[in-house]
């Protein structure tokens, strides 16, 4: 397949939704209550978080993991009912949201705008956004995305219109296979694939400081949220993970050095994305709802990337994690 071409979302949706369910065996821990609760995750970031603080000792429910490489696939996982939550970035969840994906917003973080570039290999002559025009620039994971944003709002500060550049996507472990073989000019992508490349020697064109409401949030299907059992042990899940980022706050080395082992990371690359996670988890409140709402109000007004707009406060549980 040829690269530059931009592969559909359904297609990127399905090929991680395979990819994701084929981890699912063999990863649950057993129910001492009969409830079982799927857990989606992306890079293993929230198990990883979990088990360094110890979170996932002595659970009175049973979990499985579905571990994802982005948040399209992800998102569709939990719309098909294979995952019962999903972390993902914001943008990501309201272009779900729009395309009728059963969710709720339960718990959110406001992260760092560094964890997410545009970037370019060692040796590239570009050296700024207005150095793109003309060519094509991969996003990942999809179109929606948090990388899809920042490239469409780092081409409207330098008064550059989207079609001034040719936009493909691709799953961020084939674009980082790409990118690393000199296949891709230019990469919209955040956080572990990003560090990665940095790593290597790619540079940053733009990253997503001013740009964007810049939250991760942990979202629940509204099937899961109908089932009483499902529902407290998805709130206890929520309540371990808040304690679980403070632990991580608190022992930032430590918790390096098990996401490095648990992920086969390169300890130096695992500090790095340690050091750029800023991981509180809090309630979805109105500080949240109004950046949130305008960001998807500009996907939608501006980029016509939605198909229609979406009220994002009708999309929050703010009772699940309690503040």
């Amino acid at each position: 397949m040829d690269l530059l071409q931009s592969v559909s979302d359904r297609r990127l949706f399905l090929a991680g939704v395979a990819g994701g369910l084929a981890l699912l065996s063999g990863c649950g821990k057993a129910a001492k209550s009969g409830t079982q609760v799927v857990l989606g995750d992306q890079v293993h970031l929230l198990e990883t978080k979990l088990s360094a603080a110890g979170q996932l000792k002595d659970l009175p429910y049973g979990i499985s993991w579905g571990n994802f490489p982005g948040a399209a696939p992800l998102l569709e996982a939990l719309n098909a009912g294979a995952v019962d939550t999903a972390p993902a970035g914001d943008l990501p969840i309201i272009l779900a949201a729009a395309a009728g994906c059963r969710l709720k917003i339960a718990a959110v973080n406001k992260g760092s705008p560094k964890s997410m570039a545009i970037i370019v290999p060692r040796g590239s002559p570009m050296h700024s956004v207005e150095d793109l025009v003309g060519k094509t620039v991969i996003v990942s994971s999809a179109r929606g995305s948090i990388s899809h944003f920042l490239l469409l709002e780092a081409l409207r500060e330098k008064g550059l219109p989207p079609s001034s550049v040719k936009i493909g996507y691709m799953l961020p472990n084939d674009a980082a296979a790409a990118f690393a073989t000199g296949q891709i000019a230019a990469w919209a992508i955040f956080g572990t694939y990003q560090a990665r490349a940095e790593a290597d020697g790619a540079r940053i064109l733009r990253d997503g400081t001013g740009i964007g409401p810049g939250y991760s949030a942990i979202t629940v299907s509204e099937r899961a949220l109908a089932d009483p059992h499902k529902r407290a042990a998805i709130a206890d899940i929520l309540s371990r993970a808040r304690a679980a980022n403070t632990w991580c706050i608190e022992n930032p080395d430590a918790y390096a050095r098990l996401y490095a082992r648990q992920t086969g990371m390169d300890p130096a690359i695992a500090r790095v994305v340690a050091a750029r996670e800023k991981p509180g988890l809090s309630p979805p409140d109105a500080e949240f709802v109004t950046a949130l709402q305008s960001a998807s109000d500009r996907f939608y007004e501006t980029y016509k990337v939605l198909p229609h707009r979406v009220d994002v406060a009708s999309l929050v549980v703010p009772d699940l994690l309690r503040a």
